[in-house]
């Protein structure tokens, strides 16, 4: 085969040894939006050599808003839960070097394009040409790409990725809250805000998330607490910068560490206190969730947290979790967690992962996170008045996720989904999860993909920590992100006629009701869509008819 280059859609994954399917859907995109696509390359080998080194350079009257970068393969030995080998799979998003990246001959590689318009990006049909050139080679493709003269607006939907900060220390082997690791923090907020997060997790205490019974991770605790002569103390200063740079990078609310542990609320989280000048853990495995002890200090930490947080100005914009992801089995434990707190976190919104309607319906939870999976007794019985949705590696099966492995069309449908669910917020547990599954040990995310095979590769992380502290991203976060963008397109073009007519052009052309378990599963539905419900925008911002 002689050497090509062609456009391909965002939501194709370019394998090495098969030809992807070219470009077909006209591409769009409003202004405050986002667009992706992606160039194919196949390169023919000359002798003995099996990589070039090419120059990349992009030709566009929108050359400002257009950024390429290199799609990488990463390894994979636990791809899903059902059948499948491991193997590699393209994800990583490597930034090109000075303009120039290198590309494998005789195999099929990829360049992802992206397009992200500002309000000051100008309306109509811009050519996007780029260009390749190295030894013996130069290639091209052009795309033309549409600006609507239409601005997306803001986002609505309360957004949570958690954030692990103690294991960029561990990744880049940083001291917890040296200025490095401020500066590396930064970074990654900075990434997850720009694609769609605007709720943060923050460890007031270290999380006590997928840890081993009776292990620890990485301390990481912004709240300083100090014991003396029976009397509980705090130091706030770490968390004050907590709020200021995330404020800075754009979150705008704030979930506060889970109060118990994960499945089920029996103990206590890790909290270090000082007492007589020495540091130590006071609470932790070895303390039962609903000692008189923790009640202790939870009757003086949590209002003087609260108050922090008012002179801080966030208190209308943060929420508290008990425990992460309770069973049936942990309806007592749970329900005895949250009669030790609720005095204290009295008007506060309490949010939890669960799917057991049982929570919900004996008022354990009037703001719960269901599993996509779970929603159906959510909405056919009583629906909760702020209703979240959530996926992990429990949804392995039918509906969305964003596993490595997968379809990048089964990670866009979401945000059709929510619109159509009308859900307030979403929450998924890895960000920047980089341990193994329990926290066990950590791990670098370049080579072990799957939480040492504890989950579906893609599961615990959606950001690589790159050089020099600087995120990369995947081809998961940003596939995500424009399903994030077509939830607001949705919601834009609803202000702009109705809800049963944005509801009628989602489910335009389809045989069977579109649902969490049943959708379609190929990319050309969620591109066509998005081109037509940018053109009606388009036509009924300006005065016309679509």
């Amino acid at each position: 085969m002689e050497n090509a280059a062609f456009l391909v859609s965002s939501l194709e994954k370019v394998f090495p040894d098969r030809p992807p399917t070219a470009l077909e859907t006209p591409l769009s995109l409003l202004k405050n939006d986002i667009l992706s696509f992606q160039l194919a390359v196949f390169l023919k080998a000359v002798g003995m050599i099996n990589r070039k080194e090419l120059s990349v350079t992009v030709e566009s009257p929108l050359s400002r808003w257009v950024t390429v970068r290199k799609v990488e393969l990463v390894p994979s030995m636990l791809p899903s839960f059902e059948k499948g080998n491991p193997g590699m799979y393209p994800d990583l998003l490597k930034p090109l070097e000075n303009g120039r990246c290198l590309m494998r001959t005789e195999c099929w590689n990829a360049l992802w394009i992206t397009v992200e318009t500002d309000e000051q990006c100008p309306a109509g049909d811009w050519p996007v040409a780029i260009r390749l050139e190295g030894e013996g080679i130069s290639l091209s493709a052009e795309a033309l790409v549409s600006v609507k003269d239409a601005v997306l607006p803001p986002q609505k939907l309360i957004h949570t990725e958690w954030f692990h900060g103690d294991c960029l220390a561990d990744y880049y082997h940083l001291p917890v809250f040296s200025e490095a690791h401020w500066e590396v923090m930064e970074k990654q907020i900075q990434l997850a805000v720009k694609r769609g997060v605007n709720m943060i997790l923050t460890p007031v205490f270290t999380p006590p998330l997928d840890t081993a019974v009776g292990g620890e991770r990485t301390t990481i605790q912004l709240v300083d607490v100090s014991l003396q002569e029976g009397k509980y103390a705090f130091g706030f200063e770490k968390f004050r910068r907590w709020v200021e740079t995330c404020q800075k990078a754009g979150i705008q609310y704030f979930e506060m560490a889970h109060l118990y542990t994960q499945w089920g609320a029996k103990h206590c989280p890790k909290i270090l206190v000082e007492t007589d000048g020495e540091k130590q853990k006071k609470f932790g495995w070895e303390t039962d969730a609903c000692s008189p002890e923790y009640r202790e200090f939870l009757e003086a930490f949590l209002p003087a947290l609260i108050e922090e947080c008012k002179k801080l100005g966030i208190d209308k914009r943060i929420v508290f979790h008990i425990s992460d992801e309770p069973s049936e089995a942990d309806l007592d434990c749970y329900r005895k967690a949250r009669q030790q707190v609720e005095d204290l976190l009295r008007g506060y919104p309490i949010i939890d992962a669960l799917s057991d309607y049982r929570f919900y319906q004996s008022g354990l939870c009037n703001e719960p996170v269901v599993g996509l999976d779970h929603i159906a007794p959510f909405l056919e019985k009583r629906k909760p008045e702020r209703f979240w949705v959530y996926y992990c590696c429990a949804q392995w099966k039918w509906v969305s996720n964003r596993f490595i492995a997968l379809p990048s069309s089964q990670n866009r449908i979401l945000g059709v989904q929510l619109y159509k669910y009308q859900v307030h917020g979403f929450l998924h547990w890895g960000f920047n999860f980089y341990n193994s599954q329990f926290s066990r040990r950590p791990i670098n995310p370049f080579a072990v993909t799957d939480a040492d095979m504890g989950f579906p590769s893609g599961d615990a992380f959606m950001v690589y920590p790159g050089e020099d502290g600087k995120p990369w991203s995947s081809i998961r976060l940003e596939v995500f992100y424009e399903g994030l963008c077509d939830l607001r397109a949705l919601a834009l073009l609803e202000e702009l006629t109705s809800r049963e007519e944005v509801l009628n052009t989602i489910q335009g052309g389809l045989a069977e009701e579109l649902t969490v378990f049943q959708y379609p599963k190929d990319a050309a539905y969620l591109l066509k869509l998005r081109s037509r419900i940018n053109d009606a925008i388009a036509c009924k911002t300006n005065g016309k008819e679509a």
